[in-house]
């Protein structure tokens, strides 16, 4: 069970909701009291598919909100493994697998809104 002051790891799928407005989302986000980090993973993602101009500034404001955790050889090794042991049968792919690596590494409790691609996890929250 988490409780309100746990860190939170939270998943691409709840922040790109988040930037495009819906309800759900904004609700949550906006109040929580919890540490937020992202995987760089993450900020790959949100980058991937952001326009240059004022969505790219806000964006850059937006991820300045939280704690980065960047990739080391411990996350990229559990990553790996994760990716093997869950790719198939869960689909899990190398992203999933590195975003769920660095919430287990770093005891982490995963917000997302696919349990499934996390069944490796321990304590994941699915918002709304």
């Amino acid at each position: 069970m988490t409780t309100v002051s746990d860190p939170l790891l939270i998943d691409t799928d709840v922040l790109v909701d988040y930037l495009r407005g819906r309800s759900e989302a904004v609700n949550y986000l906006d109040n929580l009291s919890a540490p937020l980090f992202l995987s760089v993973i993450t900020v790959a993602e949100l980058y991937a598919g952001v326009r240059n101009g004022q969505e790219r500034k806000q964006l850059d404001s937006f991820i300045n909100a939280f704690g980065i955790i960047p990739l080391d050889d411990t996350i990229a090794i559990t990553g790996g493994l994760y990716r093997r042991d869950y790719g198939k049968s869960h689909g899990t792919g190398l992203a999933d697998a590195l975003i769920a690596a660095t919430a287990m590494t770093r005891q982490l409790t995963l917000v997302t809104l696919n349990k499934k691609h996390f069944p490796m996890v321990k304590t994941i929250v699915v918002p709304y």
